[in-house]
């Protein structure tokens, strides 16, 4: 590939993130207060879709967890952006629920092929060339798509576009975001050099042990995401900022991620990953704590700057252990994150319904993420496949691969 072409790959999977993460998934999440007030919708529904979306994003983790064809996830990464646009257009078109229920399925199968699929198609190009197998700055898309749906819901609603020209509009600027997203991510092609990638699987106590701890990072992250801006509308005084909340949440995502991967060599990917854990906690109960402005703006900066440099932590971590097929681990990982998604958003709706309010919702998710920090602590003094990859000792390729730095 020709100079530059770090650069485009990288740039494909951000602009991947921005559509089916930001558009498919998270344009949600401002949106849901209005189709609350414009629709049917009450919080248990909402609560409902919110489960559903991300029942495909499980899905989506099984397919990419079960295939071995680089060319085969490089043509469902291709049709997860198309799904990514089409699911988002058509929830303009009905106000059946169970409509919208399976396009919300469907964005999330969409969300897999920029989370996981693109990832994965990334990480194998970065080590067969030589690079540092680091994530980041893809994942620094997920924060830019935050920002994106932010803004838009934000300059959509100040036109006054009701909640069906809102989605219309999303598809049509996902549509333009799926374009280099499409045409700069690389069809696989053989290892440069002639290097072979060698997988390194971890032991049966390490693998346990992180699915369980991201299973916790999962439940903490999804409250949060999915309720943020309806939370912060119901505070007193704080009506109609809760997309302004959002937007710090997102700007504080973008350069976060590539921040902890400088943190993770210096204290090793499961230090940097429990570090995160504890500030992420402090993030999710912060708006529990006070109905003030500033408490939900700290909270959401804390939050933002920590979910998605979890992930992006885990991923790499899984990409390191299996280079040669990267997607298999990250898949077997994020059906644990995506199973505390589906139940969390249905339970949040439930407490928020019978408490009046989402704070007790909010607490729950602290304590699950308190048990996550436990168990990232617990594998990184106390396993040798920690221990090898917190020292940066797993090998990624065959001997005379080294990594460039660039």
């Amino acid at each position: 590939m020709p100079a530059g072409g770090r650069a485009r790959v990288l740039l494909a999977g951000v602009f991947s993130q921005i559509l089916c993460m930001g558009v498919a998934r998270f344009a949600y999440t401002p949106l849901l207060p209005l189709m609350q007030q414009q629709t049917a919708l009450d919080e248990v529904g909402g609560g409902w879709l919110a489960a559903i979306n991300y029942l495909g994003y499980l899905c989506g983790a099984l397919v990419a967890a079960s295939l071995t064809s680089l060319t085969l996830k490089f043509r469902l990464y291709r049709a997860g952006l198309l799904l990514a646009v089409l699911s988002t257009g058509a929830m303009a078109l009905t106000e059946q629920w169970w409509l919208w229920a399976l396009l919300r399925f469907l964005a999330g199968l969409s969300t897999a092929a920029s989370m996981l699929l693109a990832a994965g198609l990334i990480m194998n190009w970065l080590l067969r060339h030589r690079r540092r197998g680091e994530l980041g700055i893809h994942f620094a898309g997920v924060g830019l798509g935050i920002v994106f749906a932010a803004l838009a819901a934000e300059i959509m609603l100040g036109l006054g576009l009701d909640w069906r020209d809102q989605w219309g509009w999303l598809a049509l600027l996902g549509l333009g975001l799926g374009l280099p997203a499409w045409r700069w991510m690389p069809a696989p092609a053989p290892a440069a050099g002639g290097s072979h990638l060698a997988d390194n699987p971890p032991g049966r106590f390490f693998l346990g042990m992180m699915l369980a701890a991201y299973f916790c990072a999962g439940y903490g992250y999804v409250v949060s995401a999915t309720f943020i801006v309806a939370i912060v509308d119901q505070m007193p005084g704080l009506q109609g900022l809760g997309h302004r909340v959002f937007l710090v949440m997102g700007l504080a995502a973008v350069p976060a991620v590539m921040l902890w991967d400088l943190v993770a060599r210096r204290t090793g990917y499961l230090g940097a990953l429990a570090l995160a854990f504890a500030l992420q906690i402090g993030g999710i109960v912060l708006p529990a704590l006070s109905d003030g402005l500033l408490p939900a703006l700290l909270g959401a900066a804390l939050y933002g700057a920590t979910f998605i440099g979890c992930v992006s932590l885990v991923l790499t971590m899984a990409g390191r252990c299996y280079p040669g097929h990267p997607a298999r681990l990250m898949g077997k990982l994020t059906l644990a994150y995506g199973i505390a998604q589906i139940g969390a958003p249905a339970l949040t709706g439930w407490l928020a319904t019978g408490a009046g309010g989402y704070r007790d919702a909010l607490w729950l998710a602290g304590a699950v993420m308190v048990l996550g920090t436990l168990l990232v602590l617990v594998l990184k003094y106390t396993d040798d496949t920690a221990a090898r990859l917190d020292r940066g000792e797993l090998p990624v390729a065959g001997a005379g691969a080294g990594l460039k730095e660039s």
